[in-house]
């Protein structure tokens, strides 16, 4: 606590926060360019029924996922509260319930509803391709 009280008004705490942004953005770029360009390439490449197929699979596949990745963080942090409600905080499950807690809140906070923007995106960009597809 007392290297925290020195260094607190010293510490360049937004350098932090912007080296982690720096490279968090930095490893969004392929996928980023991914969910643009594959939708075009298959487009073009393939035709448009080819496309329409693409936006079928990642459609199905996406929303099940989604629900999935969001249902069972919430399960697995709700499992962690009803363990600690009965008092049983610092047992074997207990220990297990927070594992999988820490697995879970990525699963339900960030994740599953970042599927949402990335199936929206990949739709958007095959609409957008569509009608020059179309001879």
């Amino acid at each position: 606590m007392k290297i925290f009280e020195e260094a607190d008004g010293i510490a360049e705490y937004s350098k932090c926060v912007e080296i982690s942004t720096n490279a968090a953005l930095k490893e969004m770029i392929i996928p980023g360019l991914m969910a643009i360009l594959v939708p075009v390439v298959i487009g073009f490449g393939g035709g448009a029924e080819m496309l329409g197929g693409l936006l079928a699979g990642v459609t199905s596949s996406g929303v099940l996922m989604a629900i999935f990745q969001s249902n069972s963080g919430g399960a697995w942090d709700n499992a962690k509260k009803m363990i600690e409600e009965e008092g049983r905080k610092g047992s074997e499950a207990h220990k297990a319930a927070v594992v999988g807690d820490t697995v879970g809140d990525p699963f339900k906070d960030t994740s599953g509803p970042s599927l949402n923007i990335l199936l929206k995106l990949i739709s958007v960009v095959a609409l957008v391709i569509a009608p020059l597809l179309v001879s």
